[in-house]
Order: C-alpha cells, then sequence, then structure tokens
C-alpha cells in the first residue's frame, strides 16, 4: 500500500517541472537581466559602428555594383521606349489630318478632275450632325442680320425694270460701276418699249464702263423687245417667266423677284459660293444645287435678306483672297478662321465700304443706309 501511494503522486510532480524548464527555456530571451540587455546594446552600437566604418572605407569595392546598374538600367529600357513610341505616333500624326477641313476651297483647289465631296468634309470639324448645321447656319444668319441691319440691294432702282435691266448689267463687274453707268441709260430709254428701239451702238457707248459691253447690249435690247411683245412692256413676277428673256438667269430672276416683288429667292452670287462653303454649309459647286442645299437650311420667308447678309458680309469683310478673320463678328461660327488677317488692327485696314469709312456702292441709297452712318457712292468720273 505505500508504494501504491508513492507512486501516483510522483508521476504529476515529475512532469510538472519538465513542462516549466521548457517553457523556461523559451522566455529566458525576455526575462534577460538589465546588465544583460545593456550588454546587447553595447554590442548592437559597436557592430553598427563597424558597419558605419566599412561603408566609409568601402566606395572603391561598391563602385563595380554601381557599374553593373547603370548597363542594367540601360539595357532595361529598350523594351519600354518602342511601346512609348507607338503610343505617340498617332498623335502626331492626327493632327496634319484636321487642317485640309479648315481651308475647303484650297483643298479643292489643289486636286484636279477630283468631284468636290471627296475633297471636302460634309460637314465641320466638329463633324456636327444635321440638327446642328441648321442651328449654326441661322445663327449666323441672325449675327450677320445685327451686323448689317441695313442690307439691301446695292443695285439702283426706281422699278422692276430699271432693276432687272441693272442686274443683266452687273456681271462680271462690280454694283458700283453699274449704279455710275445706268442714270445715263435710263435718262435716255426710260422703258422696254425706248431701249427695244434703240441704236445698239449708241447703248454700246453707253455701256462700255461696265465691260463686256457688246454682250450686254445685245441681252438688254434683247430683254426689252421680249417684255414689249409677250409680257406688254410689264416685267414678270414669275420665276419661269423671267428665265425665258434673255440674258436672265435664275439669279437675276431671284434677284428682281425678292426686291422688287417680295418674293422669298436666293441670289446666287460669287460672293454668296465663296462663304457658304468657307461655312460648310454646303459642298456643292454648281449655283442651282447650291441654292437648293442652303435654302434647306433656313425658311422661305429668310431667303431674300439672307442674300443681302451673306453678300454684304462677303464684300466688306470675309474676302476672296484675304479675309479679314480678325474683324470677322462670326469668326468664332466659321470653321475657315485663320485663312485670312487674324490680327484685329491689321484685320481692320482690310476692311471695305461703311465697314473701313468708305461709301457703299449706291449713288441713291435707302434712308435706312443713311442713318446708319453709310455714305453715298460717287457718280461716275467724280474724284
Amino acid at each position: 500500500m505505500k508504494k501504491k501511494v508513492e507512486k501516483t503522486p510522483a508521476a504529476p510532480e515529475e512532469q510538472a517541472p519538465a513542462k516549466k524548464t521548457a517553457s523556461a527555456k523559451k522566455a529566458a530571451p525576455a526575462k534577460k537581466s538589465a546588465p544583460a540587455t545593456k550588454a546587447a546594446s553595447a554590442k548592437k552600437s559597436a557592430s553598427a559602428k563597424k558597419q558605419a566604418a566599412a561603408e566609409k572605407s568601402a566606395p572603391a569595392k561598391k563602385a563595380p555594383p554601381a557599374k553593373k546598374q547603370a548597363a542594367a538600367k540601360k539595357q532595361a529600357p529598350p523594351a519600354k521606349k518602342p511601346a512609348a513610341a507607338k503610343k505617340q505616333a498617332p498623335l502626331k500624326r492626327q493632327a496634319p489630318a484636321k487642317k485640309p477641313a479648315v481651308v475647303p476651297a484650297k483643298a479643292a483647289a489643289a486636286v484636279k478632275g477630283v468631284a468636290p465631296a471627296r475633297t471636302i468634309a460634309p460637314h465641320s470639324p466638329r463633324d456636327e450632325s444635321r440638327t446642328a448645321l441648321v442651328r449654326r447656319a441661322r445663327r449666323i444668319d441672325r449675327e450677320l442680320a445685327e451686323v448689317y441691319p441695313y442690307a439691301h440691294p446695292e443695285l439702283d432702282f426706281e422699278n422692276p425694270f430699271q432693276l432687272l435691266v441693272a442686274t443683266v448689267l452687273s456681271a462680271q463687274t462690280t454694283d458700283l460701276r453699274v449704279n455710275q453707268t445706268t442714270p445715263a441709260l435710263f435718262a435716255r430709254y426710260p422703258t422696254p418699249e425706248d431701249l427695244a428701239a434703240a441704236n445698239p451702238e449708241e447703248v454700246e457707248e453707253i455701256l462700255r464702263p461696265t465691260g463686256f459691253f457688246r454682250a450686254k447690249t445685245k441681252s438688254v435690247i434683247g430683254l426689252s423687245k421680249a417684255l414689249t411683245e409677250d409680257f406688254g412692256g410689264e416685267v414678270p413676277g414669275r420665276l419661269e417667266d423671267l428665265v425665258k428673256l434673255p440674258g436672265v438667269g435664275r439669279k437675276t430672276a431671284f434677284v428682281v423677284l425678292g426686291n422688287a416683288f417680295g418674293r422669298p429667292g436666293i441670289t446666287v452670287d460669287t460672293h454668296f459660293q465663296r462663304l457658304v462653303r468657307r461655312w460648310q454649309w454646303t459642298e456643292e459647286t454648281d449655283p442651282d444645287k447650291i441654292e437648293a442645299a442652303v435654302g434647306a437650311l433656313f425658311p422661305r420667308s429668310d431667303w431674300t435678306d439672307l442674300s443681302h447678309h451673306v453678300i454684304w458680309h462677303g464684300r466688306r469683310i470675309c474676302h476672296a483672297r484675304k479675309p479679314a478673320c480678325g474683324a470677322c463678328p462670326i469668326a468664332p461660327l466659321c470653321p475657315a478662321y485663320g485663312e485670312g488677317e487674324t490680327d484685329p488692327e491689321k484685320a481692320k485696314k482690310l476692311l471695305k465700304y461703311e465697314k473701313g469709312g468708305l461709301p457703299g456702292q449706291r449713288l441713291k441709297p435707302p434712308q435706312a443706309y443713311l442713318d446708319a452712318g453709310g455714305t453715298p457712292a460717287p457718280p461716275l468720273g467724280a474724284g
């Protein structure tokens, strides 16, 4: 019985110290005394000083690794550079591609034998929609209406017959030259019957200043005979009748209909063609197709005034050879801005007629034009 009592408690007592010794060994480093920690820190500081001294004395030994790193850097980038070059290359190529769209007239003139539709973008550089084009076109017209509130036909006339003859004579010359010539013509031949019976040589002498005077003499005498024989000496108010007269086309007919009869029409002269193409309202070159394309952008009631606004702007600011872009009131809306002079001071010197302090084209302009500060043109032979 004594032996059993001694053996049974002995087992747990023997095992417990073993566990304690194992845990004590593990926890021993954490339970070091303060002197031991001081000694360890002293050793660490001594080793740190040795390492610092070694680093100061070893720059020559570390030079080769630096060379190796530099060589490694030189070898690494070539793989990245082509990727960056490929990403940047399209950006450089895209910029020049947008420039031809800004100057449609030059782009079309540079290519011979190619349809204009292929050389000119159908829309503005912003790739505007049909709705955006209509809005931009109408806004341009509104802006021009504010700049030229007194816009009017720049041919002097007192009745439809005088306007018809003056419009025929305006081909290949200025309205100013026609206005300086027609007073003598109408003073001598005031009616279609008078002009129909006129001596061609006498008429040629009067019309000589307008250029192409022989062909123009034939046209005005011929249309006067047609008016006398077919329309009782009266100018007809229908397009289909006007275009049958000698020397009268759609442009002349619309001038007469819009300004003598109050019937809307678009006058597609050289100024009108140039500007609507610069503004990219259309890419057509045929006058009849231009008339149809531009007419579709505006209400019919606006056609006559629209013609005046565009033609006035073409004569005064948006010139054929050197537009005064720096003095243009619609520059923010114009895709061709920059084709002409952009410096404001230099652009002002390019302005013509009343915008540049010069007289208008009519010897007898409307009162609204005079009230706005416009001055009449001088008669033929004056100064």
